[in-house]
């Protein structure tokens, strides 16, 4: 496996109506590696707007992307025997929110199963992700973040981690006033009822860009046994 990232990401099973549209509206099928067709947002560049989050795929983030410092078989080894331990669960329903400017699918309710996978996830499997350049940092702009944050780039090289991690789905990129007036409404009304079905947190998906600049594709997915 030749694996420039890898990433540990939440993502919904491919029979679920969520994957389907949400793939959809982001134009691509990560589990697939396949460009999907995109719905039509009058005013609106959609495939701009969703540039960002389509390469990454629809996901929310576990352990963000890193570069491996081992090879890519004691990660996967590892990452499974970490799902292992782990029980599965409900996860609230879902919704679209206003995160920051993004448009994001989030959780309804508290869930600490869900907080406790993420926290798992970057303590874990840490010892197999190499330390982030000096470019990398920059990319960050540590210069703006806070004291938490800062101290979660230097021990874990992210800042949104832990304390400071928020579950989400992002849908778009950050969006301009007029832009949310038009977008929330398209994306509530073409994802449907499919974010807040009843659904179980049942495995990690293991995502991995092949090369820089690449699109992440889904190359596993771990059952949670615990």
């Amino acid at each position: 496996m030749t694996a420039h990232r890898v990433a540990l990401y939440w993502a919904p099973e491919t029979d679920d109506p969520l994957h389907a549209r949400g793939s959809a509206w982001l134009g691509r099928d990560a589990a697939a590696g396949a460009a999907l067709a995109q719905p039509v947002v009058p005013g609106i560049d959609l495939a701009e707007v969703t540039a960002d989050p389509r390469g990454y795929g629809l996901h929310a983030t576990l352990k963000p992307p890193f570069r491996l410092v081992q090879d890519y078989a004691a990660l996967l080894a590892e990452a499974t025997a970490f799902a292992a331990r782990v029980a599965p669960f409900d996860l609230p329903p879902l919704a679209v929110h206003d995160l920051d400017g993004f448009l994001a699918l989030r959780e309804t309710a508290p869930c600490p199963a869900l907080h406790a996978l993420a926290d798992g996830c970057v303590a874990a499997l840490d010892a197999h992700r190499a330390p982030p350049d000096a470019a990398e940092v920059a990319r960050r702009r540590p210069e703006r973040l806070g004291a938490a944050q800062r101290d979660n780039l230097d021990r874990w090289g992210y800042p949104y981690v832990f304390g400071e991690w928020r579950f989400h789905v992002t849908l778009t990129r950050r969006l301009a006033a007029a832009e949310k007036a038009a977008v929330m409404p398209a994306v509530t009304d073409f994802l449907g009822d499919a974010p807040a079905r009843p659904r179980r947190v049942a495995a990690l998906s293991v995502f991995v860009q092949p090369a820089p600049g690449a699109h992440f594709t889904i190359v596993a997915r771990l059952p949670l046994r615990g």
